[in-house]
Protein backbone atom coordinates (compact mmCIF):
# COMPACT_ATOMS: atom_id res chain seq x y z
CA UNK A 1 0.00 0.00 0.00
CA UNK A 2 1.24 3.06 -0.90
CA UNK A 3 2.18 5.67 2.05
CA UNK A 4 -0.26 8.82 2.17
CA UNK A 5 1.90 11.90 2.86
CA UNK A 6 0.16 14.93 5.39
CA UNK A 7 3.23 17.30 3.47
CA UNK A 8 2.05 19.94 2.26
CA UNK A 9 5.06 20.67 0.34
CA UNK A 10 4.69 17.71 -1.63
CA UNK A 11 2.72 18.25 -4.78
CA UNK A 12 4.76 21.22 -5.45
CA UNK A 13 8.17 19.88 -5.22
CA UNK A 14 8.24 19.53 -8.96
CA UNK A 15 8.40 23.00 -9.70
CA UNK A 16 11.58 23.34 -7.01
CA UNK A 17 13.84 21.02 -8.77
CA UNK A 18 17.60 22.74 -8.72
CA UNK A 19 19.09 23.05 -11.48
CA UNK A 20 22.28 20.63 -10.96
CA UNK A 21 19.53 18.07 -10.85
CA UNK A 22 17.55 18.72 -14.30
CA UNK A 23 15.66 21.95 -12.87
CA UNK A 24 12.45 20.13 -13.59
CA UNK A 25 9.66 20.28 -16.38
CA UNK A 26 9.05 23.85 -16.51
CA UNK A 27 13.21 24.35 -15.74
CA UNK A 28 14.47 27.38 -13.54
CA UNK A 29 13.19 30.60 -14.89
CA UNK A 30 9.43 30.82 -15.43
CA UNK A 31 6.20 32.35 -14.39
CA UNK A 32 2.54 30.79 -13.77
CA UNK A 33 -0.38 33.63 -13.30
CA UNK A 34 -4.04 32.25 -12.22
CA UNK A 35 -6.90 34.78 -13.38
CA UNK A 36 -10.22 35.03 -11.87
CA UNK A 37 -12.60 37.23 -14.16
CA UNK A 38 -11.03 36.66 -17.37
CA UNK A 39 -11.31 33.57 -20.04
CA UNK A 40 -8.06 32.65 -21.29
CA UNK A 41 -8.67 34.34 -24.79
CA UNK A 42 -8.83 37.39 -22.72
CA UNK A 43 -5.64 36.38 -20.72
CA UNK A 44 -3.78 36.39 -23.75
CA UNK A 45 -5.05 39.55 -25.14
CA UNK A 46 -3.22 41.20 -21.90
CA UNK A 47 -0.30 40.06 -22.31
CA UNK A 48 -0.29 40.91 -26.20
CA UNK A 49 -1.31 44.33 -25.44
CA UNK A 50 -4.78 43.26 -27.99
CA UNK A 51 -2.52 41.96 -30.63
CA UNK A 52 -3.08 38.55 -30.06
CA UNK A 53 -5.95 35.93 -28.74
CA UNK A 54 -4.23 33.11 -28.83
CA UNK A 55 -4.18 29.44 -30.89
CA UNK A 56 -4.88 26.24 -29.35
CA UNK A 57 -2.05 24.29 -28.44
CA UNK A 58 0.33 22.42 -25.94
CA UNK A 59 2.81 22.79 -23.77
CA UNK A 60 5.60 21.30 -25.62
CA UNK A 61 4.74 24.23 -28.74
CA UNK A 62 4.42 26.51 -25.80
CA UNK A 63 8.03 25.87 -24.58
CA UNK A 64 9.47 25.31 -28.39
CA UNK A 65 8.09 28.91 -28.73
CA UNK A 66 9.51 30.22 -25.78
CA UNK A 67 13.11 28.37 -26.82
CA UNK A 68 13.18 30.01 -30.08
CA UNK A 69 12.47 33.88 -28.92
CA UNK A 70 15.39 32.90 -26.15
CA UNK A 71 17.71 31.99 -28.63
CA UNK A 72 16.78 35.07 -31.00
CA UNK A 73 16.78 37.71 -28.26
CA UNK A 74 19.45 36.32 -25.92
CA UNK A 75 17.24 35.93 -23.12
CA UNK A 76 17.16 39.46 -21.29
CA UNK A 77 13.35 39.32 -22.95
CA UNK A 78 11.79 36.43 -21.02
CA UNK A 79 9.94 33.96 -23.18
CA UNK A 80 7.81 35.60 -25.45
CA UNK A 81 5.05 33.48 -25.11
CA UNK A 82 2.84 32.57 -23.02
CA UNK A 83 -0.03 29.84 -22.24
CA UNK A 84 -3.48 30.04 -20.88
CA UNK A 85 -6.05 27.55 -20.10
CA UNK A 86 -9.34 27.24 -17.46
CA UNK A 87 -8.79 25.43 -14.08
CA UNK A 88 -12.58 26.02 -12.47
CA UNK A 89 -13.30 29.18 -12.41
CA UNK A 90 -9.14 30.73 -12.62
CA UNK A 91 -7.64 31.34 -15.95
CA UNK A 92 -3.90 29.48 -15.46
CA UNK A 93 -1.45 31.59 -17.71
CA UNK A 94 2.12 29.54 -17.80
CA UNK A 95 5.21 31.92 -18.82
CA UNK A 96 7.99 29.48 -19.74
CA UNK A 97 11.62 31.25 -19.54
CA UNK A 98 9.88 34.48 -18.55
CA UNK A 99 8.93 36.48 -15.53
CA UNK A 100 6.77 39.32 -16.52
CA UNK A 101 3.62 37.86 -14.20
CA UNK A 102 4.88 39.27 -11.13
CA UNK A 103 6.30 42.67 -12.83
CA UNK A 104 4.68 45.30 -10.95
CA UNK A 105 3.82 47.81 -13.84
CA UNK A 106 3.10 44.60 -16.32
CA UNK A 107 0.94 42.99 -13.14
CA UNK A 108 -0.97 46.56 -12.65
CA UNK A 109 -1.97 45.95 -16.43
CA UNK A 110 -3.07 42.78 -16.44
CA UNK A 111 -5.05 42.30 -13.18
CA UNK A 112 -7.77 45.29 -13.49
CA UNK A 113 -10.87 44.36 -13.63
CA UNK A 114 -9.81 40.99 -12.26
CA UNK A 115 -7.99 39.13 -9.31
CA UNK A 116 -4.22 37.61 -10.10
CA UNK A 117 -2.01 35.65 -8.31
CA UNK A 118 1.31 34.91 -9.44
CA UNK A 119 4.50 32.85 -8.56
CA UNK A 120 7.68 33.60 -10.43
CA UNK A 121 10.71 31.19 -10.26
CA UNK A 122 14.31 32.84 -11.59
CA UNK A 123 16.99 31.15 -10.52
CA UNK A 124 20.09 33.38 -12.39
CA UNK A 125 18.34 36.51 -10.74
CA UNK A 126 17.73 34.70 -7.28
CA UNK A 127 14.80 36.90 -7.52
CA UNK A 128 11.83 34.18 -6.63
CA UNK A 129 8.58 36.38 -6.42
CA UNK A 130 5.14 35.90 -5.36
CA UNK A 131 2.25 39.07 -5.83
CA UNK A 132 -1.81 38.90 -5.61
CA UNK A 133 -2.92 41.84 -7.23
CA UNK A 134 -7.11 42.90 -7.48
CA UNK A 135 -8.13 45.16 -10.12
CA UNK A 136 -4.71 47.36 -10.46
CA UNK A 137 -3.60 47.31 -7.50
CA UNK A 138 -0.35 45.02 -5.67
CA UNK A 139 -2.43 43.86 -2.43
CA UNK A 140 0.88 41.48 -1.25
CA UNK A 141 3.80 40.36 -2.46
CA UNK A 142 7.40 39.09 -1.09
CA UNK A 143 10.42 37.90 -2.57
CA UNK A 144 10.34 34.04 -1.65
CA UNK A 145 13.68 33.72 0.35
CA UNK A 146 12.30 36.83 2.29
CA UNK A 147 8.92 36.57 3.16
CA UNK A 148 9.13 38.51 6.62
CA UNK A 149 9.76 41.73 4.21
CA UNK A 150 5.90 42.14 2.44
CA UNK A 151 4.90 45.14 0.22
CA UNK A 152 1.32 45.99 -1.15
CA UNK A 153 -2.06 47.25 -0.11
CA UNK A 154 -2.47 44.97 2.40
CA UNK A 155 0.38 43.20 2.93
CA UNK A 156 -0.55 41.18 6.02
CA UNK A 157 -3.37 39.75 4.07
CA UNK A 158 -2.36 35.56 3.96
CA UNK A 159 -0.23 35.64 6.52
CA UNK A 160 -1.99 32.94 8.14
CA UNK A 161 -1.82 30.89 5.47
CA UNK A 162 2.07 31.75 5.39
CA UNK A 163 2.75 30.80 8.80
CA UNK A 164 0.84 27.61 8.29
CA UNK A 165 2.85 26.97 5.53
CA UNK A 166 6.19 27.28 8.19
CA UNK A 167 7.02 30.76 6.46
CA UNK A 168 8.78 32.78 9.29
CA UNK A 169 7.30 36.37 8.93
CA UNK A 170 9.59 38.07 12.02
CA UNK A 171 12.23 40.71 10.58
CA UNK A 172 15.20 38.94 11.91
CA UNK A 173 17.57 41.09 14.31
CA UNK A 174 21.14 39.59 14.97
CA UNK A 175 22.92 36.79 12.88
CA UNK A 176 21.52 34.16 14.68
CA UNK A 177 17.68 34.85 13.30
CA UNK A 178 19.28 35.86 9.85
CA UNK A 179 20.65 32.44 9.87
CA UNK A 180 17.23 30.52 11.18
CA UNK A 181 15.30 32.45 9.03
CA UNK A 182 17.48 31.44 5.66
CA UNK A 183 17.00 28.05 7.08
CA UNK A 184 13.20 28.38 7.33
CA UNK A 185 12.30 30.37 4.43
CA UNK A 186 14.39 29.62 1.61
CA UNK A 187 14.58 25.75 1.31
CA UNK A 188 11.61 24.67 -1.15
CA UNK A 189 10.52 28.46 -1.30
CA UNK A 190 9.25 28.22 -4.62
CA UNK A 191 7.16 25.21 -3.22
CA UNK A 192 5.72 27.26 -0.69
CA UNK A 193 4.93 29.92 -3.16
CA UNK A 194 2.79 27.48 -5.23
CA UNK A 195 1.26 25.78 -1.98
CA UNK A 196 0.14 29.37 -1.24
CA UNK A 197 -1.02 30.05 -4.31
CA UNK A 198 -3.31 26.76 -4.02
CA UNK A 199 -4.40 28.27 -0.89
CA UNK A 200 -5.39 31.39 -2.31
CA UNK A 201 -6.84 30.00 -5.33
CA UNK A 202 -8.26 26.32 -4.39
CA UNK A 203 -5.98 24.95 -7.87
CA UNK A 204 -2.90 23.06 -6.76
CA UNK A 205 -0.58 23.48 -9.89
CA UNK A 206 0.09 19.70 -10.36
CA UNK A 207 2.31 18.62 -13.65
CA UNK A 208 -0.62 17.00 -15.22
CA UNK A 209 -2.46 20.25 -15.72
CA UNK A 210 0.62 20.74 -18.46
CA UNK A 211 -1.34 18.30 -20.30
CA UNK A 212 -4.39 19.98 -20.69
CA UNK A 213 -4.82 21.96 -24.40
CA UNK A 214 -3.85 25.52 -23.66
CA UNK A 215 -4.83 29.00 -25.73
CA UNK A 216 -0.62 30.03 -26.49
CA UNK A 217 0.21 33.61 -27.75
CA UNK A 218 3.02 36.18 -28.34
CA UNK A 219 3.61 38.76 -25.37
CA UNK A 220 4.13 42.03 -25.91
CA UNK A 221 7.16 44.31 -24.84
CA UNK A 222 6.57 46.16 -21.71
Amino acid sequence: MARMTTDPLAPFLWLDVPEITGGGILGVIYSVAFFRGLDPAEVVRRFSRGDDSGVESGYEVLDEKALDFVEETDGGSGGGHVGVFRVGEWSVAVEPRGWMATDHEVLGELSKGCEVVAVTRHDYAAEHSFEYAVDGTIVTGYLLGHPYHRGGADPDQFNGFMRELGMGLDVPTDKAAWDASWEANWPNSVARAFALAAKVTGVPFTPDLLDRPMLVGTMAEW
